[in-house]
């Protein structure tokens, strides 16, 4: 029986690259915060960004940072003056965005896995997830390889993404989104990408066992789920993820993404219960319409929440605290 009951207060938005003076690079989109203590009085938050469009009504992705006040995280005190490394050369995976997802910490490396994306013909993008190292602090980071570590297979042929990894007894978990399919949306004349939390393991991190099989029960046909974060509480594991309808969920805020939650004795064997999570929408502001890309980060012992509001993320991101779990 799981009595766990999540309390959350929020806190408010840290970051809004729209209202900021902030590099052509990081013109819009605050998305996919990866918080991390650099000292006593500091935190590094790591975030994908996006310029403004271009002519063709195209994006680029980068992964930036800004470091905040630990005792009030709204209180900026550096922004990242370049992206922590750089795009894919053409042909590759991750020519046109490199968006953090996850940071491991290895003796004193930083190990980051990000979503690399590229552009298609027929539906808008291709997904895969890679990784990259740092050894000076998390600074600067160095692609492991030109290719993915996750990418297109014989069981998994669209796309993945959202990659949350944690060493458990010495096994290295994945949880990541990955496509299922893509529909056509005759009403605005595009594909929509429909997609589901999986696990893959492994032994070092870089190679992975996966078989590409959805964990989490869908509410509805054709939900889409990503970002899973996950902490444990007593003999428990409790994960946070976001999801949404697989249709009509742009404009259509009820069909938007809302935050769910799931938990497991084993890491294997998920039961999901939404009613515990206990985090929405607010009534007004910047994450009235939707709220997605969740990660948890525990500061000084306290568990706090990070997330992404409208327009996924186009108005940047905030933060909760956890206050209360049973």
């Amino acid at each position: 029986r799981n009595n766990f009951m999540l309390q959350w207060n929020k806190l408010g938005q840290i970051f809004n690259p729209i209202q900021m003076d902030t590099p052509s690079w990081m013109r819009e989109y605050g998305q996919l915060p990866i918080p991390i203590e650099l000292n006593d009085d500091t935190l590094r938050i790591y975030f994908a960004t996006r310029t403004q469009k271009d002519a063709n009504s195209q994006y680029i992705s980068n992964t930036a940072y800004i470091d905040v006040c630990k005792k009030n995280q709204k209180e900026i005190k550096t922004i990242s003056s370049q992206p922590i490394f750089q795009l894919g050369e053409p042909g590759t995976f991750d020519e046109f965005g490199c968006m953090p997802n996850c940071l491991v910490q290895i003796e004193e490396e930083k190990r980051l896995y990000y979503t690399g994306w590229t552009r298609k013909q027929s539906v808008p993008y291709a997904t895969s997830i890679g990784v990259a190292s740092s050894v000076d602090g998390g600074e600067s980071f160095k692609k492991c390889g030109t290719g993915p570590i996750i990418g297109i297979s014989f069981l998994e042929p669209f796309f993945m993404s959202g990659a949350e990894v944690k060493k458990i007894n010495g096994i290295w978990n994945m949880w990541y989104s990955t496509g299922l399919k893509w529909l056509y949306d005759s009403n605005n004349k595009i594909y929509e990408p429909i997609y589901q939390i999986v696990h893959a393991t492994s032994a070092d991190g870089i190679y992975w066992e996966r078989n590409g099989l959805p964990i989490i029960p869908p509410l509805s046909e054709n939900e889409c789920q990503n970002c899973f974060t996950l902490f444990k509480n007593k003999d428990l594991w409790h994960a946070i993820f976001c999801y949404r309808k697989g249709m009509d969920f742009r404009k259509n805020h009820e069909n938007s993404y809302r935050l769910g939650y799931a938990y497991s004795a084993d890491l294997k064997n998920w039961v999901r219960d939404d009613n515990k999570v206990n985090i929405d929408v607010s009534n007004t502001g910047w994450d009235s319409q939707m709220i997605c890309y969740p990660k948890i980060g525990k500061i000084n012992e306290r568990i706090y929440l990070y997330y992404c509001g409208n327009e996924f993320g186009r108005e940047g991101f905030g933060y909760a605290e956890l206050i209360g779990s049973e």
